[in-house]
Order: C-alpha cells, then structure tokens, then sequence
C-alpha cells in the first residue's frame, strides 16, 4: 500500500510545492524591489540551508553509515564512507551537502536564475506577454500548453541527465517554479483551472493508471531508462501529464476550498522552515532503532510493521514540534538562522 502511495505522489507531490513557491515569488516581488527580494531569499532560504548543513547534516551522515555497516552494505570508517560521497558540480551537490535540504538549495537558486525573468514580467513587455498568455487561457484545455516545456525538458535532458536531482529534474521543476508565477499573474488563470478541473483530473487518473499498469506488467522501470526507443519517450511524457494534471487538480483544490485562515494554521505556516529542517533527522534517528526490535513474535509480521511506523510517525512529529517550542520558536537569534521573522517587540 505504501508503494501504491509512493508512485501516486511522486510525479507531483515536489512539484507542486516548487509552483507554490513560484507563486510566493509573485506576492513577493508586488511590493520588494529585485535587491529586497534577493536578500530576503538568501535570509529565508539560503541561511538555513546552511545552518541544517551544518547541524544536521552530520546526523544523516552518520546514520547512514551505520545503517550500510550494519547491514554489510559498506566496510570502513565514517571518514571513509564520507569521503566515498563524491558529486560533480551539478544541482546533485545540494543533496550531498544537506541531504533532504536540497528542496532550499533548489528554491535559492531558481529565485536567482528566475529574477531577471520575474522582473521583466513587471515590465511593459512582460506584462503584454502575461496578458496573451492570459487571452489563452479562455480556451477550454488551453492549460495543457504549459505542458510543452515539461516534455521538452524530459525529452532532451532526461536521457542525458537521468539520476535524481540532477539537471534534468533541476530545469524540470525550474518550469513549475515558473509556471507558479505566472499562473498568479492574471487571475484568468486562475478561472481556467476552476473551468478546467474535470479534464485534469481525469488527464491526472488515466496517467496514473498508466504506470501502475505498466508497473503491474514490469516494464515500468525499462521504459523510463532505456533512452532512444519510443517507450522511453512515452513513459516520460506520460509523467509529465501527470505531474501537471495532478498538480492543477490539488491547486483547484486548494483555491475550492483551502481559501481559509485560522490561529492553527498561522502557527503552522510559522513554524514551517524549521519543522521542514528537523523533522528528516529526527525520522531517521528514532526510526533507526526501531525498526530493529523485534515485534514480530508477539505481534506477527504485519502488525508489527503497523505499530513501528506508528512509533516513528507519532514520535518524530512530537520530538520534531517540540524542538521548535523550546529553542527555536521564542529566539530571534535563532529563528532568523532557521529562516524565520524576528519577532516584533511588543511597545509598552
């Protein structure tokens, strides 16, 4: 079932949140100039991509190490293993140097590549631009066009750059990161995807039938990496339908009925940066030991999967939320090197 899960989200499950960050670029640059926009992303974004480098990034080394040395998967000493982790100079580096925090090296760089763009669109040009884009949108389906990019990327990148993270996947979510701003830009947009939710939900069902049938049959994988042949491009174009289609579909969702505010979500939205630093090592620190013991004797195989996922889950959102209560939430110091506003000081 957890596979099930895994291949559903993943075509769309990152991009989604990269066109979401897309669109906080629009909000931002309404009312920051290009230099106030690039500091704030290198305050918000880049700094705490390099404190949890730093910090917590070690963690993840560690375990990782211990986990393959346990398991008979390396030989040596944690100098060695880490020395082992070789990586070009390519967008794979964020992920060598904070592991899960490749998300914030990747959202730092796209605000740099993309603001000259961005500013543009602020432009006279940019704006006639966004405004013909717009007039496109009034035709039924018309968002499939932001589908030519995401191909083209997966046609002519995927089969030279073909490992995750690389620079395949980096330009393919630069599209999205894009697409994001400008689907904010003219709120026509925003009229085609309430139009246009049926086809792409239904676009986003028959792609995802699509893998899992191919996956069922077991040339899933043998498509999508034997570049050249006409399954290859099939497969990867059929991802790109899906990671669209299901991405317009969760939006739709969100704009239909997430239209809300409340004292939780506030909290939530706060504390995100650095719940999204913590909770990775937390996850592989207390899923580590568990998944050793030995429940299957008392419990039998399948519950005894049950009752550790529930151990790990459970556990890492308390000990992940109650990191961010006691030494991140009420020092500016702090939240502003886990990419946080300071705290304003109430006047007496």
């Amino acid at each position: 079932m957890t596979l099930v899960f895994v291949v559903f989200l993943y075509p769309w499950g990152m991009p989604l949140f990269f066109l979401l960050s897309g669109a906080g670029s629009r909000f931002a640059l309404r009312r920051r100039t290009g230099r106030q926009y690039a500091g704030e992303r290198f305050t918000r974004l880049l700094l705490p991509f390099l404190i949890g480098s730093i910090l917590l990034s070690p963690i993840h080394l560690y375990f990782e190490w211990s986990h393959k040395t346990r398991t008979g998967l390396f030989e040596g000493s944690l100098l060695e293993f880490a020395a082992s982790r070789e990586v070009g100079f390519n967008p794979q580096v964020f992920g060598w140097a904070g592991y899960h925090l490749w998300f914030l090296g990747f959202l730092f760089a796209y605000s740099l590549i993309a603001l000259p763009l961005f500013l543009w669109f602020k432009q006279d040009a940019g704006r006639r631009f966004i405004a013909w884009l717009g007039k496109l949108s009034e035709w039924r389906g018309s968002l499939f066009l932001f589908l030519i990019p995401l191909i083209l990327v997966q046609f002519v990148l995927r089969p030279v750059y073909p490992a995750e993270h690389h620079w395949a996947d980096f330009v393919y979510t630069l599209v999205f990161f894009v697409s994001g701003y400008i689907l904010y830009a003219d709120q026509r947009f925003m009229q085609a995807i309430r139009r246009d939710w049926p086809l792409m939900l239904t676009a986003g069902i028959l792609s995802t039938l699509f893998f899992f049938a191919t996956a069922a049959a077991g040339v899933a994988l043998e498509w999508m990496s034997t570049p050249g042949t006409p399954q290859f491009y099939l497969g990867w174009g059929v991802f790109g339908v899906n990671s669209w289609c299901w991405t317009m579909f969760v939006l739709y969702v969100g704009i239909r009925f997430l239209d809300f505010s409340n004292k939780w979500l506030q909290y939530g939205q706060e504390m995100i940066m650095p719940f999204f630093l913590f909770h990775q090592p937390v996850i592989i620190v207390i899923a580590y030991y568990v998944v050793q013991w030995d429940t299957s004797a008392k419990l039998g195989a399948g519950a005894g999967i049950l009752v550790k996922l529930l151990v790990v889950v459970l556990s890492s959102f308390v000990v992940a939320l109650g990191l961010y209560e006691l030494f991140i939430r009420r020092l500016n110091a702090v939240r502003v090197l886990f990419g946080m506003k300071s705290r304003r000081r109430e006047t007496p």
